[in-house]
């Protein structure tokens, strides 16, 4: 079993399809399906189903497929840091971002990855804490900005800073023009927040048991956007950070109030996959990544 047969069979299981394989490695579809069968032959199972709707994985193929995602993610990193080793840096970063950040800084950092590491290609994810952290377990991201504690994700990290989480209405809604709220009549509103498993939702709820009140959960949501408009109609107060929210306050569309006794704030942190070095693609992205998450601290 050689790396060429290993990407073949790669690209076979991915793409579900022998034609389609044959397209994206430039090779022949007759030498494409020999190198399937050889492989098979050595491995003395099969590894594909093959039917009238493509080729699909076997139980066989399916841990094949699995146990070599991490070898095919280090052979392109090496080829990648190879090229870039004497030049501009070159390859794929995979990188990660939370709905807040990634609301604030993605189109920036494109138009500037775009710009300064032309030999870079870029794929930006969108998710929860919870799922980035997952993903970047699996190998599946170079790079993630998610909420910590960083101590508290088993993996290299590096802290942008704390920031401060508000409560949102609507323009002329039940908390307008009030600066400040304590907590615990915040938790006596009508909420709406993201589901338990998410970052926010998780500091809410510790805090809401330190004071020992109830939170009033009236809609869960788990997107930014959603919960935005959700205040915006008055159909709940949300809990966001400040910084997430400058543009629709300043235009009046939303109204924030701060959360006193106790505050609320939470933690932006960097993350890579533990065990291994970041790519000098990966490198080139977090250096420009990092510039664009601090002026989000500094225009809070």
């Amino acid at each position: 079993m050689d790396l060429k047969e290993l990407q073949t069979f790669r690209a076979v299981a991915e793409l579900g399809s022998v034609t389609k394989a044959s397209g994206r490695l430039h090779i022949a579809q007759p030498a494409l399906s020999r190198q399937i069968k050889l492989l098979e032959a050595e491995l003395r199972n099969s590894l594909f189903f093959r039917d009238g709707r493509g080729m699909r994985l076997t139980p066989a193929g399916q841990m094949l497929f699995e146990r070599t995602a991490e070898l095919q993610r280090d052979v392109d990193r090496l080829r990648d840091d190879l090229r870039s080793f004497t030049g501009a840096p070159t390859g794929h970063v995979h990188l990660g971002l939370v709905p807040t950040v990634s609301a604030q800084v993605s189109g920036t950092l494109a138009r500037r990855v775009l710009s300064e590491l032309p030999g870079v290609s870029l794929v930006l994810s969108e998710s929860y804490t919870g799922h980035l952290v997952d993903w970047l377990h699996r190998g599946q991201l170079d790079l993630a900005v998610l909420y910590g504690p960083g101590d508290s994700l088993l993996m290299p990290t590096e802290s942008f800073g704390n920031e401060e989480l508000v409560a949102i209405t609507a323009s002329g809604g039940r908390l307008a023009n009030v600066e400040e709220v304590e907590l615990t009549a915040l938790l006596g509103e009508p909420l709406a927040l993201p589901s338990a498993s998410h970052g926010v939702r998780r500091i809410i709820s510790d805090a809401a048991e330190r004071v020992n009140a109830p939170m009033n959960v009236v809609i869960e949501a788990d997107s930014f956007r959603i919960l935005l408009e959700i205040a915006a109609q008055g159909l709940g107060i949300t809990v966001l950070p400040i910084s997430a929210v400058r543009s629709e306050v300043k235009a009046g569309a939303l109204e924030q109030a701060r959360i006193i006794h106790p505050s609320l704030h939470r933690e932006v942190v960097m993350a890579w996959p533990g065990g291994g070095t970041p790519s000098i693609a990966a490198t080139a992205v977090s250096a420009i990544l990092r510039e664009e998450v601090a002026k989000i601290f500094t225009q809070a």
